[in-house]
């Protein structure tokens, strides 16, 4: 199905800068950690982190995840501001994250509620690099279900073509990857925590 201008010159939304510092500050308040520690386990410099937690900086998907997993938080959880009851997030709306190194953006559709224990993403994707993701928490599964495109995705070192309407689960408290090998590769992620 090709996509009309509007469609392709539409830009996800951004989430806003004050709610990932309020999440961050939240977040290592409740661990007890210095900004030291935490940058030091996410492998980000301190400077780095006290700009986040300030609203100020550009984080990309991958420093987000590395702090989260240092936190021991669900990622949703530095993004994810009280919704309505009721929600409607459009195709191409919604508060994305874009990934350093590849095309490839993961929008937060639910977070987990109290007592959940999962949360779900819209990834949009293009082909030309491999999004390679770092193991998160212990006992985190992923799954996959490719709503448009092809895409290589799964354990690295075990991954698995994935066409329109396949679904795949994976361990992803070990490295993994997601590759777009068409033009506009389109999934639904669920991360699943234990």
């Amino acid at each position: 199905m090709e996509r009309t201008m509007a469609e392709k010159q539409r830009v996800p939304a951004k989430v806003p800068l004050e709610t990932i510092a309020s999440g961050l500050r939240r977040e290592r308040a409740r661990t007890g950690l210095s900004l030291s520690e935490v940058a030091r386990q996410a492998g980000i410099s301190k400077s780095t982190l006290s700009h986040l937690e300030a609203g100020n900086g550009n984080p990309s998907l991958e420093t987000l995840w590395a702090l989260c997993v240092a936190l021991d938080v669900p990622f949703a959880r530095l993004l994810d501001p009280p919704r309505p009851q009721t929600q409607v997030i459009r195709a191409g709306e919604g508060a994305a994250i874009a990934a350093a190194e590849s095309d490839y953006r993961a929008t937060l559709l639910a977070a987990s509620p109290p007592g959940a224990r999962r949360d779900v993403y819209r990834i949009d994707a293009e082909p030309g690099t491999v999004r390679a993701s770092r193991p998160h928490m212990p006992g985190v599964v992923e799954h996959l279900l490719l709503a448009s495109g092809r895409a290589l995705a799964g354990v690295s070192g075990e991954e698995v073509e994935l066409g329109p309407g396949d679904y795949m689960a994976y361990p992803a408290d070990l490295p993994h990857v997601f590759e777009a090998l068409s033009p506009s590769t389109r999934a639904v992620l669920v991360l699943e925590h234990p």
